[in-house]
């Protein structure tokens, strides 16, 4: 592995983590986030101090929220693919519609710079520790000069193609059923709850029943503990699914199991949860049924 100059921009929750494990493996890097207090709490822990010289980046890792975002940090008024040496790497980590990912992928094109569609999946402490997923696609030389990188921040890179898209595709598909199992988790939990189940004893269970899944064995347990610090917000559904559904509808697909989670999504962010842990999708449910959940205790 060769040491890179990275810019990390976005240092929420995931970016964050992406830019511990990128400066763990060695790269030299930075991190900048339009909260200023998270920029410099990462320089810190050993990031740059200075402002990026985006001329000298090699690799420029994008883990913003939207695809608006994204297009203003490379093409906006002080947009950084202007200023990237011809040869660097983007590597852009947001969900984003296929044809957007496309987009960017020939705009940089034109500009010299090799840009990889690699939208992320594995949650704060997976990107903490070096070991997301990373779902993919674009030229050899994208996935060249991404590589080093790639290796500091990824346990598994799924490569899907040639050319950006394929791998906001699958991230489409993979968020369609991580926002529905969450929802899907919530209601079963809180159904448990009016027969007499405790969330408790629903993990116990059901985590080693077919019934289970990755989301909810993790994320039912915020239920169980009342633990709702933000992981992953709920206002991350709305627009996840969102895209999700207007991807649908461009492909003349139905998708009414994912419009109910995102209806039950919008109630939560209607009763001001927006902030809270995804798994507050589950207040929902309790509202609705007049249940109480567990208090999580009092730090």
């Amino acid at each position: 592995m060769s040491a890179k100059n990275v810019a990390v921009i976005g240092l929420g929750s995931m970016g964050y983590g992406i830019a511990q494990s990128a400066l763990r493996g060695g790269h030299k890097v930075w991190g900048r986030d339009v909260v200023e207090a998270t920029t410099a709490k990462f320089i810190t822990e050993g990031g740059q101090a200075s402002l990026p010289n985006y001329a000298d980046i090699d690799v420029a890792v994008l883990v913003v929220l939207n695809a608006a975002q994204t297009e203003d940090v490379l093409f906006g008024q002080n947009g950084i693919a202007a200023q990237m040496r011809k040869g660097a790497t983007v590597i852009a980590c947001a969900t984003v519609p296929p044809e957007f990912a496309r987009d960017m992928e020939a705009r940089a094109q034109t500009l010299g710079l090799h840009y990889l569609d690699a939208p992320i999946s594995g949650g704060a402490a997976k990107a903490a520790n070096g070991a997301l997923s990373v779902m993919a696609s674009g030229s050899a030389d994208a996935f060249e000069g991404a590589k080093d990188v790639m290796d500091s921040i990824a346990e598994t890179v799924f490569p899907l193609g040639d050319k950006a898209g394929a791998g906001s595709a699958m991230k489409a598909v993979n968020q369609m059923l991580a926002g529905v199992h969450i929802a899907a988790m919530a209601e079963a939990i809180t159904f448990g709850m009016t027969q007499g189940v405790s969330p408790t004893s629903f993990i116990d269970v059901i985590s080693k029943c077919a019934g289970t899944s990755w989301m909810l064995e993790n994320r039912a347990p915020h239920i169980a503990d009342g633990d709702y610090t933000p992981r992953s917000s709920v206002n991350i559904w709305p627009k996840d699914l969102g895209i999700v559904l207007d991807i649908a509808d461009q492909a003349d697909f139905d998708a009414p199991i994912t419009k109910t989670a995102l209806a039950q999504y919008a109630k939560a962010v209607e009763a001001g949860l927006g902030l809270e842990d995804d798994a507050a999708v589950a207040k929902v449910y309790a509202a609705q049924a007049g249940l109480t959940l567990p208090k999580g205790t009092p730090s």
